[in-house]
């Protein structure tokens, strides 16, 4: 029999595999952002309250985790099976042969490393070099890509633009003629490029850090 504590539980670490806090959770999945705190898991009488079907659907729908994934979480001592995830360095991303039109990884420069219940085929993992990236992201972490997952307003994003140039914002805004981009480090200025010059944006899933 499931308990609450293991319900709210395995939220929690749903939360803090996709990078977020439990409030974080709740408002990338268009929730009000108190839904998960922990002080509305308990009725002011004293009774447990549970998280409704709908706040579980839309979170996982948000961070791109199947059931199957989450049910793991509830087990905290349980240990999901690790699929090998191809890897390269995010500075060799731009160059030739490493991924497809649609940004799927292809050819065989890659390396690999396991990771647990991913549920996108292709999903791939680029690792961070230098402190261009800072404070989202240092020196060695490694973030881990869905090409096939929806992407959003606020998403963090992979850009790869046609003459080769990769990198990672946050999704600002996107038309039919422009795609705005919010840089991840305030020492860089954001960027809004023409839609014919992208290649292919993809979804940051998780972080390493």
């Amino acid at each position: 029999m499931l308990t609450h504590a293991q319900i709210w539980g395995a939220l929690d670490r749903l939360a803090a595999r996709a990078g977020l806090s439990a409030s974080g959770l709740a408002k990338k999945a268009g929730l009000d952002p108190t839904t998960f705190n922990k002080s509305k898991r308990i009725t002011p009488d004293g009774r447990p309250r549970w998280p409704s079907t709908e706040s579980v659907a839309k979170s996982l729908a948000a961070t791109g985790c199947t059931v199957e994934a989450f049910v793991q979480l509830i087990d905290e001592n349980a240990r999901p099976p690790a699929k090998a995830v191809p890897l390269i360095g995010f500075a060799e991303a731009g160059a030739g042969g490493y991924f497809d039109d649609g940004g799927f990884p292809v050819g065989k420069g890659w390396d690999e490393i396991p990771f647990p219940a991913i549920n996108d085929e292709h999903a791939y993992a680029l690792e961070i070099s230098g402190n261009s990236m800072e404070p989202a992201y240092r020196d060695g972490t490694i973030i881990m890509i869905s090409p096939a997952a929806s992407i959003r307003r606020g998403d963090r994003v992979v850009v790869k633009t046609r003459d080769g140039e990769v990198m990672v914002k946050e999704l600002k805004r996107r038309t039919t003629k422009t795609v705005e981009l919010r840089s991840v480090n305030s020492d860089h200025g954001d960027r809004s490029l023409p839609v014919r010059d992208v290649e292919w944006i993809a979804r940051v899933m998780w972080a390493s850090q």
